[in-house]
């Protein structure tokens, strides 16, 4: 099958499965499509970019076209994974990779070896959120939450899992669902319904007992987050936000976001974007200054996404307790653009940003599109690209 032939085909699926996931929306419109310009004939061709529905081949990856800065290389470490997404290393050196809207799957891929990607979950749809901690496995998709327990020396069969927690809100739009636990606590979000709405008792990030009890608000006001880590040093959580679309193509930024009070703030959606900018909509009788401001910006429609702070040694010291953020890329403006940004705390709350891997764009066309992160034991990151199926190797030095 042709590339090509593929996409177009996916195109017309994706773009009908979006439709009939959409939670809320008017019936004439997706969800995504809420606040559109339907007098503007660019905006009105503009849609979600569908995933391809076969790898890129691997002599046809982007790798050589990558630039970092001196001293870096990158490689592909891993071709052929449909759909890959999140990264978290599991048991016995193997690399556990989730995916989302085509392969509803996740992989096992051994760090050492052919690194072949083998499945040992699959028709999960949804199948995103992944999560390895001591001994057992967590899966959040858009409706439930599961764990495996003792699965070391048994990825292959993993057996029936246990529902932690069958309250999610299920739906199309930002359902997808990112994991982190610290300190024996599940930390997810629940993004908003729609592009612009009342999101009622969503738009949230959330916490929980790993048994699925104890349930609290971390965050409120955050309209669609897919990458979250704590600060190695003060334990702080930051997040990327993925801000509104339809508003303008240069506005509003996508935001990195920094949480120091747990449950008491509010990071502005829908009321209030970027951190100084009112919903045309939701805004009115609303002041942004309500609303926690943004710690930086990350540039309009960028689709930001994984978000990891390095622990590793490998790096410089420059780079060493540093925040590296996956610029997926916008679909809702006319010039697109995907990248690798890195981000250091500035002490006050804030933090200054720059771009670190580039490459991903040709022609106004994407390459590649990076979505989350991994840090090996040896110090080198392994990047998930699920628009061309491939994880990529960072190192530094020889």
């Amino acid at each position: 099958m042709k590339r090509a032939h593929s996409l177009a085909v996916l195109a017309t699926i994706c773009c009908l499965g979006l439709t009939a996931l959409a939670q809320t929306p008017p019936a004439d419109e997706p969800g995504w499509a809420k606040g559109r310009p339907k007098a503007n004939d660019s905006a009105m061709k503009m849609a979600p970019v569908p995933a391809f529905p076969i790898p890129t081949a691997a002599d046809q990856l982007p790798t050589a076209k990558f630039k970092l800065p001196p001293g870096f290389k990158v490689e592909t470490w891993a071709s052929g994974v449909l759909d890959a997404r999140g990264l978290r290393q599991g048991p016995n050196g193997n690399v556990l990779v989730s995916s989302l809207f085509v392969a509803n799957k996740v992989y096992a891929i051994p760090e050492q070896g052919d690194r072949k990607a083998r499945v040992i979950i699959d028709k999960m749809p949804f199948a995103t959120g992944i999560e390895y901690y001591k001994g057992s496995l967590f899966l959040a998709t858009n409706e439930k939450i599961y764990r495996w327990d003792n699965v070391d020396g048994k990825l292959d069969n993993l057996g029936e899992p246990k529902v932690i927690y069958d309250k999610l809100p299920g739906g199309g739009d930002h359902s997808w669902k990112y994991l982190r636990i610290r300190d024996d606590k599940l930390y997810y979000e629940v993004g908003a319904p729609c592009n612009i709405c009342d999101p009622g008792q969503w738009a949230k990030l959330y916490r929980m007992n790993l048994d699925g009890t104890g349930l609290e608000t971390v965050a409120s006001g955050v309209r669609n987050t897919v990458g979250f880590d704590f600060d190695p040093k003060t334990g702080d959580l930051w997040f990327t936000d993925n801000g509104r679309d339809w508003f303008s193509e240069e506005l509003p930024n996508d935001k990195l976001n920094h949480v120091t009070k747990v449950g008491q703030q509010h990071f502005g959606y829908p009321y209030c974007h970027q951190g100084n900018i009112p919903d045309p909509e939701f805004g009115w009788g609303r002041s942004c200054d309500e609303f926690q401001k943004p710690a930086a910006l990350l540039g309009p429609h960028a689709g930001s996404l994984g978000l990891v702070f390095y622990k590793g040694k490998m790096f410089p010291p420059k780079y060493q307790g540093a925040m590296f953020i996956a610029r997926h890329g916008p679909w809702n403006r006319t010039k697109k653009y995907a990248d690798i940004q890195v981000a250091w705390p500035d002490g006050k709350g804030g933090a200054k940003v720059e771009a670190f891997m580039t490459g991903f764009v040709e022609n106004n066309q994407y390459l590649g599109r990076p979505v989350d992160f991994l840090v090996l034991k040896d110090g080198s990151m392994l990047v998930s690209d699920d628009h061309a199926g491939a994880i990529y190797r960072i190192s530094y030095g020889k």
